[in-house]
């Protein structure tokens, strides 16, 4: 467990995609698999209660939509892009291999070249232990200040996975509960700036505490 004395939540921001795609929808794109492997239509939903996904215009990368919301939070945030110290690009998804997304995403908001950057990837936990390793930071001296930004697209994953259940005849009833989570999925970007307390910032919510557990057996 760490805890935390200085660590401000200073300001969110996210982005909706305009697109939306419904478990409705998805089902009636598997209409054919459904009827071969006898399934009623409805189970997404009852499953997973998720009644709709929002997608993106196709093509668009990971960096522009979390930068989106980082633009948003800056200026909800009233601060000067040049005084940010740190970046933090935590998706799932990633414009490419190398160089970090993060590169991107620090160019298109306009941050300075003493700004640390690096993109932090453990699946849906990402974003939290990004704001963890900013509280860190923060917490030591080592930063007055952060960004950590998501953007994930789920357009390819989501098509592939349905593709792949169209076309392969060998898929039977207990073969698609594995790719279940894929059609779960959907696309948004989101973006948090943290500080450090000041007097002016007492309103502000703070982070204070944080614990993890792993299990893997």
């Amino acid at each position: 467990m760490s805890i935390y004395n200085n660590v401000c939540l200073h300001t969110y921001g996210y982005e909706l995609p305009p697109h939306v795609l419904s478990s409705d929808d998805i089902e009636q794109r598997l209409a054919s698999v459904y009827e071969r492997l006898k399934l009623p239509l409805g189970r997404l939903e009852m499953m997973s209660g998720i009644s709709e996904r929002r997608l993106w215009e196709p093509g668009t990368r990971p960096s522009k939509a979390a930068a989106r919301a980082g633009k948003k939070t800056i200026e909800k945030a009233e601060i000067d892009p040049q005084e940010i110290q740190c970046l933090f690009f935590t998706s799932v998804s990633r414009d490419m291999m190398e160089p970090a997304t993060a590169s991107f995403v620090h160019h298109f908001l306009g941050l300075p070249a003493d700004c640390l950057i690096f993109d932090i990837s453990n699946a849906c936990l990402g974003f939290l232990d990004g704001m963890v390793m900013l509280a860190n930071m923060i917490e030591l001296g080592q930063v007055d200040n952060g960004l950590v930004v998501s953007g994930e697209t789920a357009e390819e994953l989501i098509n592939s996975t349905i593709r792949t259940l169209r076309e392969d005849k060998s898929i039977n009833r207990k073969a698609i509960k594995r790719a279940f989570a894929s059609l779960t999925i959907g696309s948004g970007a989101v973006a948090l700036y943290m500080w450090r307390c000041k007097a002016e910032s007492i309103d502000k919510p703070q982070l204070r505490h944080c614990a993890w557990r792993a299990n893997t057996d």
